[in-house]
């Protein structure tokens, strides 16, 4: 990747900055004609993580107007840890992009412990397969995504990216990673992450709590004959074995063997116990070794250098991409040289004159996963009970049917009333939980004669505001609003 100034070719650079085992790493990397160039590492003393002064040492600051004086040519990233971040991989129904964003948060909204509004998501999907599309969400609470923004926001990084993505790109770029599909395991001092890797990029991650300090007592014995030795099992070893296991199985991995697992390792035998505690385990792991080949034949570099500095390493490779397919957690709250900031990035205000429109897709995708998950439920039903004669089956889905909400009379039932001035932001909708409407009124006069409206509506019943409250720069009152319907919002509606 390079560029041209005043006739000259430039090398395009990248610098990142990761957290790792309570100190700052950075590293500097260019390309040119595919050739990787290390330029230099940094690492800050153990304890000292404060990423102003370090950033400065790395020659990264901002002007007195709060622009990035980085330089020409060169752009920095920094990493977040995953330790905060949950990941979740579900299929939605394949739609038009311009409807999936609504379609992921509606899904959303059932799976995470708090509510949007309360959290920042990102997500990308998989190419569509028979009407289906896998999606990768990540999602974290906006409170600890602030704060780290408030310490990097001093040297104006141009992008805040997912240290696990950093991980997934090390291990295809510089630890020989060309599988299709594969799990990564990046072993920290006092934890390690697991990432899913498909088609060479994040799909799925975890953070397990145990790393190389579980292992310092473990006796690893190499026999120097095709790379097995004797390992001495301890709690450690079995308890890491277990952890493992599980994750595999979130990954939904029903067999711990179905999937390779690359472990990144310096080559020493300590890393080698850790291979050979997962392969005991029954698990199809093997170790991942540093690439030098990447840096060309006359690069000075140690396979320990890329390993000690691998996720900064791959940070900055996704830097060096173009265009970046990342998962933008932080855009919605941090935006390089500007001072406004974008609204959430799954919210997709929709105009109350064009609701039944804009959201039929919508609803009908929700609808066509609540068919999904109820076949999925009639397997695991059949599984668990035996069911044999298939008049059963017919039965149980002529009564989950009866018992399905009509989600277009209810759309219709929201649209019927007055909603003059009304923007709404979302609708959930959960069997046995009320629905739930988040949006804004131009004025609150507005807003009383929505609620008047929906109370008036056939089967809704119990329509309460949820603290309204006007925003100081647009005026606009925004509010959340909850309400029975029908039967299907008890608690008895439960399946």
């Amino acid at each position: 990747m390079s560029s041209s100034v005043t006739g000259k070719r430039t090398r395009a650079s990248a610098i990142a900055i990761s957290q790792e085992d309570g100190k700052l790493k950075a590293v500097e990397l260019a390309r040119h004609d595919g050739v990787l160039e290390l330029l230099w590492t940094k690492s800050s003393e153990a304890g000292d993580e404060k990423w102003g002064p370090f950033a400065a040492e790395c020659g990264l600051s901002a002007d007195a107007k709060g622009r990035s004086k980085t330089g020409k040519g060169k752009t920095a990233v920094v990493g977040y840890g995953s330790a905060g971040v949950a990941f979740y991989r579900m299929d939605v129904p394949a739609v038009a992009e311009e409807e999936a964003a609504a379609v992921v948060q509606m899904q959303a909204e059932t799976l995470l412990p708090l509510p949007t509004d309360q959290m920042e998501l990102a997500w990308r999907s998989s190419p569509a397969q028979n009407g289906e599309m896998t999606v990768t969400l990540a999602a974290a609470r906006r409170e600890p995504l602030q704060g780290f923004v408030r310490h990097v926001a001093g040297f104006r990084p141009a992008k805040i990216l997912l240290d696990c993505e950093g991980v997934v790109k090390a291990w295809r770029v510089l630890f020989g990673g060309s599988e299709k599909e594969a799990v990564i395991v990046n072993l920290g001092a006092r934890d390690s992450q697991v990432c899913l890797a498909g088609n060479g990029r994040l799909s799925h991650a975890a953070v397990l709590d145990m790393g190389m300090e579980d292992f310092r007592h473990v006796r690893w014995e190499s026999s120097g004959v095709d790379d097995r030795g004797v390992l001495e099992q301890t709690e450690a070893t079995e308890r890491f074995s277990q952890d493992m296991r599980s994750v595999l199985g979130s990954f939904d991995f029903d067999e711990p063997a179905a999937v390779p697992v690359y472990v990144l390792s310096d080559g020493s035998g300590a890393i080698e116990g850790v291979v050979a505690c997962l392969v005991e385990a029954g698990i199809d792991a093997k170790a991942a070794l540093p690439q030098i080949a990447q840096f060309g034949a006359r690069a000075e570099i140690e396979a320990g250098e890329i390993y000690d500095y691998r996720v900064p390493m791959g940070l900055s490779l996704m830097a060096l991409e173009a265009p970046a397919e990342e998962l933008g957690l932080f855009e919605g709250i941090y935006a390089p040289d500007r001072k406004e900031k974008k609204g959430p990035a799954l919210y997709s205000p929709i105009t109350a004159g064009a609701i039944a429109v804009a959201m039929l897709v919508v609803l009908l995708a929700v609808s066509y996963v609540i068919d999904v998950t109820m076949e999925k439920r009639f397997s695991q039903l059949e599984a668990r009970a035996g069911f044999e004669q298939l008049q059963r089956r017919q039965d149980l889905v002529r009564t989950v049917a009866r018992q399905r909400p009509d989600m277009l009379q209810l759309l219709n039932e929201i649209n019927s009333g007055s909603a003059d001035g009304i923007m709404l932001d979302s609708l959930h909708f959960k069997k046995g939980q009320l629905v739930t409407l988040r949006g804004q009124a131009q004025r609150a006069e507005q807003l009383y004669e929505f609620q008047k409206a929906l109370l008036d509506g056939k089967g809704i019943t119990d329509v309460k505001l949820l603290n309204p409250t006007v925003d100081s720069k647009s005026k606009k009152v925004k509010f959340g609003m909850t309400f029975h319907y029908r039967n299907f919002t008890k608690k008895s509606a439960t399946l």
